[in-house]
């Protein structure tokens, strides 16, 4: 562990290179290969440095272990993780229906390498590239990426399960699963489990034009019971004698119709696992699959590990910290220990915009973790208004500075501080109140 001042040493050191860097360079290395920026890169080195890290592949980490049990539950299906991280906007947006207007495709949510390659946000963007190989049973496990606010549950970087099943749109694939329904619905009704179940079609959340309508709602009825047994597998084990309860909403999702979330009753509150659907027939159709109806699912590792590992920040899954790391073992859920919790020191940035731009708030948690990391817990947006005479715009943001492996001096909070405000200046221009 570094000395407060020798981390100091190297987080200036580090800022100032990476500023730098970042100003001159018109490549990125990025997995050993070399790509060219533009005007909209805007990844930073604190992101690229989490690209080779692959926490779903780290034997015994809570990550790694959740995922084994997921794929367990799902015998028979093809189980993926090699896929690059770094996809073309078409392949994350476009093959999947996604509008031209999304607000995923903004570079305020998404990070760019440059225009015509980004680090992918979602596992669905391989949807198309897995089918076309022919493949009809399969769980896709990656790391994805996300501009998003700091705080205890929220991360850019995050892991992704995605799986997906297809049956052939005829009576003998229709047999199928008639089949798997009847042996998914005699497990969940000798189960302790209560579900709050929506339609499975509706006005609301359609069947596609293409689709016969009794195919579909068998193939979202499937997609339903298989998701209620996982369910059941992950939080049913919890040691209560109250049954899990489910809850079933209906959604929208760009490449799923009819589309729903899931949500479980643990520990006290509603908390939502994740999305699903029946897939679009253009995605498989862009794969050149014919004749095929099917379902897919997404979920948040994170989300969770955190619910079954009682771990309370998200920080915590890139920890080398052996207090951390020694507590999980390969294929066993057990509860998290905090080892400690040092004490926050607040501190708040107040500046006034650019004349004519206003950053946004993504922009300003980029900024903070590139410059001082995973030291800052959260980021806080605590006033902004508008200069009645001039017109300008100000904001100021309160940074919970708090490491989660030692206590941080007000001294090395202020050096840190003022990094932050160095940077603010250099890369945007902002004038500081």
């Amino acid at each position: 562990m570094l000395r407060p001042q020798l981390f100091l040493r190297c987080t200036r050191r580090n800022f100032y290179r990476s500023a730098v860097a970042l100003k001159n360079t018109q490549t990125l290395e990025i997995l050993g290969d070399r790509h060219p920026t533009d005007e909209i890169t805007n990844v930073t080195p604190a992101i690229l440095a989490k690209v080779p890290v692959r926490l779903h592949t780290q034997t015994g980490h809570p990550i790694s272990t959740l995922r084994s049990i997921i794929e367990s539950y799902y015998p028979g299906f093809s189980h993926i993780s090699s896929f690059s991280p770094l996809v073309t906007p078409f392949k994350n947006f476009d093959e999947l229906s996604f509008p031209k207007d999304h607000p995923g495709r903004s570079v305020t949510d998404s990070y760019y390498i440059n225009k015509n390659l980004m680090l992918r946000t979602h596992t669905s963007a391989h949807e198309v590239e897995v089918f076309s190989k022919g493949e009809d049973k399969w769980l896709l496990t990656a790391d994805v990426y996300r501009r998003d606010e700091i705080d205890s549950s929220h991360y850019p970087v995050f892991h992704q399960m995605e799986g997906a099943r297809l049956f052939s749109a005829d009576a003998s694939g229709m047999k199928e699963v008639e089949e798997d329904n009847e042996r998914l619905l005699r497990h969940l009704e000798s189960s302790n489990i209560i579900i709050e179940d929506v339609p499975h079609i509706s006005s609301s959340n359609p069947v596609q034009p293409t689709h016969d309508p009794v195919y579909s709602e068998l193939v979202a009825k499937n997609l339903k019971l298989s998701l209620n047994g996982l369910l059941l597998r992950l939080f049913g084990g919890s040691g209560s004698e109250e049954p899990l309860r489910v809850r079933w909403i209906e959604a929208y999702f760009p490449f799923t119709s009819p589309s729903f979330e899931v949500e479980i009753f643990f520990r006290g509150k509603w908390l939502e696992i994740l999305g699903c659907g029946v897939i679009l027939q253009s995605t498989l159709d862009t794969a050149n699959v014919q004749g095929r109806i099917g379902w897919a699912f997404g979920l948040g590792l994170e989300r969770i590990a955190m619910i079954l590992y009682s771990i309370p920040d998200i920080r915590l899954f890139w920890s080398t910290d052996e207090r951390f790391l020694s507590q999980f073992k390969a294929g066993e859920i057990s509860t998290f220990k905090s080892y400690s919790k040092y004490p926050s020191c607040f501190k708040d940035i107040s500046y006034w915009h650019p004349e004519g731009s206003t950053l946004h708030d993504n922009d300003f948690c980029d900024l903070v973790r590139d410059v001082v990391g995973d030291i800052v817990e959260d980021v806080k947006l605590f006033d902004s208004f508008v200069h009645p005479k001039t017109n300008r715009s100000s904001s100021t943001y309160r940074i919970n500075y708090r490491s989660m492996d030692r206590s941080l001096s007000n001294k090395e909070v202020n050096e840190l501080q003022g990094l932050v405000e160095a940077r603010l200046i250099e890369k945007f221009r902002v004038e500081i109140r």
